[in-house]
């Protein structure tokens, strides 16, 4: 790298804030959609919705191969030929989706009634339709991310949200309450910024020289290394998804909605996990490739400390005023606060996790995230068998909890046997040990006294804990303020 792309390559808050904003937007907007998406829609059809979802990402898991895994270790190698890269990652993927389709298409009565209580062309069309933009958008919106290009993501996501809630309020002035509402607003949002990139992508490449030598990678290859992804993928899929079959086997489609409103409300968390998972990947590999284990794991270290800490705080404080945030869902939906507590874990486990994890990939033993997922996905179906007859959602809620815990803590015990870096594993259990505690008062109890002196007691104890964290944020926001005065 010259002394001029050092100079032009923008620092690492400033990358993240890139990255941020339009999701902190997105998150505003989110506000937005679901008041009016649980005002629309009973709980059962939104359910469906949920449902559809689950649908959708196992057609994707298979159809996408691991490939966009491949894409991301191969896309900052010397000389690589991203055109070629780009290309070989993606054909597989849509010559499966269509075969994967077609299939759906001869089950598709019998699924869509498991799945949904309801059939239809117009919904069998949009599964396919949006599966395959999906695999689309995975690829083009990937390249955005390993050109570290935040300020781009960030606007095609606002716009994304912004045309799925004028789709979404058009949507339901046709069709009143039906599932399908929201199905249609979420492929046409999706169909309309993934066509707008990939007019982009195109427009772009055209404009680039191609270089003499250059590396390309054999189509073997990058099978190689993107296949063991498929088996991986397909367990998170599994752990995300045992939930909501679980209560559709032991308990009402009216309570997967309601669960699956809930799971809505971690937008709080789950925006600063899209964010961060968008930012990290390619910063993380880039220091892998670039700089020396010494450096890097000074890096990691600084990075874990900081995202546990604001991670925490952000759990504590939405346990804490759940009771408000629920208000939003209306009257139907009211149940899903006692809910929250356990749900939690799933976000800030999945933040601290993409940090922990990545002695697997930079060693490429992939089959360590299949042992660890395998095992969470035991320990899911376990504890939704046990819990959910007798709690339902919060049952649900609950094993999702415990599992993400086991989840965290087997593959950061593999990564470090791959890449050693020394976080500090005991602070952070202590942490969670802290967060079962309340999270489990909070989920049988309302917020009395008792309750909110829990939540305050434990936020201060972690700040003391991590003061050093505080005092570096806290001058960096002032840098940051005063910077913003100046001008």
């Amino acid at each position: 790298m010259t002394p001029m792309e050092e100079r032009k390559k923008p620092n690492l808050i400033h990358s993240f804030i890139q990255y941020f904003y339009g999701n902190f937007v997105v998150l505003l907007l989110g506000f937005l959609s679901l008041p009016l998406i649980t005002r629309m829609l009973d709980t059962d059809e939104y359910g469906r919705t949920s449902m559809f979802q689950s649908v959708v990402t196992v057609i994707y898991i298979f159809a996408i191969l691991g490939m966009d895994q491949a894409y991301i270790r191969y896309f900052y190698k010397e000389n690589i030929d991203r055109r070629s890269l780009l290309k070989k990652c993606i054909t597989p993927a849509l010559f499966i989706v269509f075969f994967l389709s077609l299939l759906y298409c001869v089950l598709a009565k019998h699924v869509n009634l498991f799945l949904f209580e309801k059939t239809g062309f117009d919904i069998s069309l949009l599964v396919i339709v949006y599966t395959f933009l999906s695999v689309l958008e995975r690829f083009f919106f990937l390249h955005i991310r390993m050109e570290q290009n935040g300020k781009l993501y960030s606007n095609m996501n606002i716009l994304s949200k912004i045309l799925y809630i004028v789709f979404l309020w058009g949507a339901f002035t046709i069709l009143g309450n039906e599932f399908t509402v929201v199905l249609y607003a979420m492929t046409l949002s999706l169909g309309c910024t993934t066509g707008m990139i990939i007019i982009r992508y195109f427009y772009k490449e055209k404009r680039v020289e191609k270089k003499e030598r250059q590396f390309y990678v054999p189509k073997k290859e990058l099978m190689k290394y993107g296949m063991p992804f498929v088996m991986t993928a397909l367990m998170e899929w599994l752990l995300s998804s045992c939930d909501k079959y679980s209560l559709r086997i032991f308990s009402t489609m009216s309570q997967v909605g309601i669960y699956a409103s809930a799971m809505q409300i971690m937008v709080i968390l789950l925006t600063f996990k899209a964010t961060f998972v968008a930012f990290w990947a390619p910063i993380a590999m880039e220091k892998y490739e670039q700089k020396t284990k010494e450096d890097c794991s000074s890096f990691f270290q600084e990075v874990f400390s900081k995202v546990q800490f604001l991670s925490l705080l952000a759990a504590f404080s939405l346990i804490l005023f759940k009771d408000v945030v629920v208000l939003l869902l209306g009257e139907k939906y009211r149940d899903a606060g006692y809910i929250i507590p356990f749900l939690v874990f799933m976000p800030i486990l999945s933040i601290l996790y993409e940090i922990t994890s990545q002695g697997i990939k930079f060693k490429k033993k992939i089959r360590y995230y299949n042992y660890a997922s395998a095992a969470a996905i035991v320990c899911n179906l376990g504890g939704n068998a046990i819990l959910v007859p007798k709690f339902g959602a919060l049952g649900a809620a609950m094993a999702t909890g415990i599992t993400y815990i086991l989840y965290f803590a087997m593959g950061s015990y593999f990564s470090k046997k791959c890449y050693p870096v020394a976080y500090e594993y005991k602070k952070t259990m202590f942490y969670v040990a802290l967060l079962v505690v309340y999270g489990l008062y909070a989920s049988f109890f309302d917020n009395d006294v008792i309750g909110v002196l829990f939540g305050i007691g434990g936020m201060a104890v972690i700040t003391v804990m991590e003061r050093k964290n505080v005092k570096e944020i806290g001058d960096f926001v002032w840098k940051v303020a005063k910077g913003i005065r100046k001008e």
